[in-house]
């Protein structure tokens, strides 16, 4: 059904759109924590995952991720925090000093000219950005508290003076660049820049975590995050399409039937050891995905706008079929 019915009757396409719109742009949903057992034992057999296909590149997310949103950055302002002074002292040289992710599997994983010490600083620049806008935030919404402009109690620990839950990410070394592609502007989010896409490993930090940052003149522009694993659910899949990467195959709402072409898409999900290959067909072109540690990954260029979302398939050793999208009832067919 592509329609939400409400009350006995069929929302208005406007409404459809409205609500697109601003998922595009969620601020914020709070997950619950993922099974420390079963993020140790999903650590255990990735480490035995490092399958590298041919084809193009791209990947991410867990199988059904237990929570995710996207943040967007503000205009630039006055207030715009500085960075911190380095420090002089040799342990602080050290500590000022950013990590470096860990690398993809292959190049054909960083698209478009974009080299993989560009895509490691726009993971680090699009992570700290993003702390230090929410932390400037922590900042008023806790003064407005304490002033009684907002009527409302500061919250303590990691609860915002709202009373919502800072999700805390990982340091930009803690994470595996699975893609860097460019991305294109679109009515929603003017201007072209590039995505980034960052997995950690969750055996070091209890909880699987994936990012899509985008990046443009340096500098942060969107966040988009899903925390969480979802491999003991009863109906488990082989292959798991990332539900949460729409910004990286489609372009805004607003936009329907006025794409920005051409038009660098990708696809991304996780995968089972069993499985040996994945294909996605995207606008009537066939890519084959790179396998990347428990994800897949694949990338193309469309010259045209298209209405289904990718169609995604995988493959045993054997050759046969065991996961086709057409057939997941959690995979969406039709793009907004």
């Amino acid at each position: 059904m592509n329609e939400h019915e409400v009350r006995g009757g069929s929302t208005p396409p406007r409404d459809e759109a409205l609500r697109t719109l601003l998922a595009e742009n969620a601020e914020g949903v709070t997950p619950a924590p993922a099974p420390y057992e079963t993020i140790l034992r999903r650590g255990r057999v990735a480490r035995r995952r490092r399958t590298t296909v041919l084809g193009t590149a791209l990947a991410v997310l867990t199988a059904a991720p237990i929570g995710a949103y996207w943040l967007t950055a503000p205009a630039a302002s006055a207030d715009r925090a500085a960075p911190a002074a380095p420090t002089t002292t040799a342990e602080g040289a050290a500590s000022a000093r950013p990590m470096i992710p860990a690398r993809p599997a292959t190049e054909r994983q960083l698209l478009d000219g974009i080299t993989f010490e560009q895509a490691a600083e726009g993971l680090d620049t699009c992570l700290a950005d993003r702390q230090r806008q929410e932390d400037r935030q922590d900042r008023q919404d806790r003064q407005e508290s304490r002033t009684g402009e907002t009527g409302e109690t500061g919250g303590t620990g990691e609860e915002g003076a709202r009373g919502f839950t800072r999700l805390a990410l990982p340091p930009a070394g803690e994470f595996r660049i699975l893609l860097a592609m460019r991305a294109t502007g679109d009515s929603n989010s003017p201007g072209d820049g590039y995505f980034v896409v960052a997995v950690n490993d969750p055996v070091k930090t209890g909880e699987q975590v994936r990012v899509i940052c985008g990046v443009k003149d340096s500098r942060f522009a969107s966040l988009g995050v899903s925390r969480g694993a979802g491999e003991d659910l009863p109906d488990a899949r082989p292959v798991a399409p990332d539900s949460n990467s729409l910004k990286l195959y489609s372009q805004s709402v607003i936009d329907k039937g006025n794409w920005k072409l051409p038009f660098r898409w990708g696809a991304i999900g996780t995968v089972e050891p069993s499985v040996a290959k994945v294909t996605v067909e995207y606008g009537g072109e066939t890519e084959e995905a790179v396998l990347d540690d428990g994800w897949f990954v694949a990338a193309g260029e469309l010259d045209r706008q298209v209405t289904l979302a990718p169609h995604v398939k995988g493959y045993d050793a054997a050759g046969k079929l065991v996961y086709d999208s057409d057939h997941d009832k959690d995979h969406e067919r039709m793009l907004p």
